[in-house]
């Protein structure tokens, strides 16, 4: 019997000391997956930000240039509406002085027609004025 009880109890230790084992390399295998994992996600994880740069690299050249065409565009439409607003100006400022004139000609040739001086009438009268106590002065001096 004592020879069956031993066999049972290495068969014991030797089913321990194998799962033991078993536990140590497969917790082995699991640290050295970890490790793999993390170096090559370091690795990979390089490369790809270096991709990604590339990448947002071109896409804000592309931005830019796009941006710069629709400056351009909207600079070469101001400056047609600019000129096209100069000329709209242009021809009301002229409409508006013939509109002027025509008015003061009207508004003028009311008032003659009343019999009331214009303003260039009152000017010559005012001048011719002047001229005469000019000479009235001198004519008082010499007496």
């Amino acid at each position: 019997m004592s020879k069956v009880a031993v066999k049972k109890k290495v068969a014991k230790v030797a089913s321990k000391s194998t799962l033991l084992t078993d536990v140590k390399h497969y917790g082995r295998q699991i640290w050295l997956a970890g490790l793999g994992a993390y170096a090559k996600a370091g690795h990979e994880g390089a490369d790809y930000l270096k991709e990604l740069v590339k990448a947002g690299e071109s896409v804000e050249k592309q931005g830019k240039k796009l941006v710069t065409e629709q400056v351009e565009a909207a600079n070469s439409q101001i400056d047609v509406v600019k000129s096209n607003v100069t000329s709209i100006k242009d021809k009301v400022e002229s409409r508006f002085d013939k509109i002027e004139k025509a008015f003061d000609e009207r508004v003028s040739g009311a008032l003659n027609r009343f019999g009331i001086a214009s303003r260039q009438d009152v000017e010559t009268l005012s001048a011719k004025l002047d001229v005469l106590n000019e000479l009235l002065a001198r004519v008082a001096k010499t007496q």
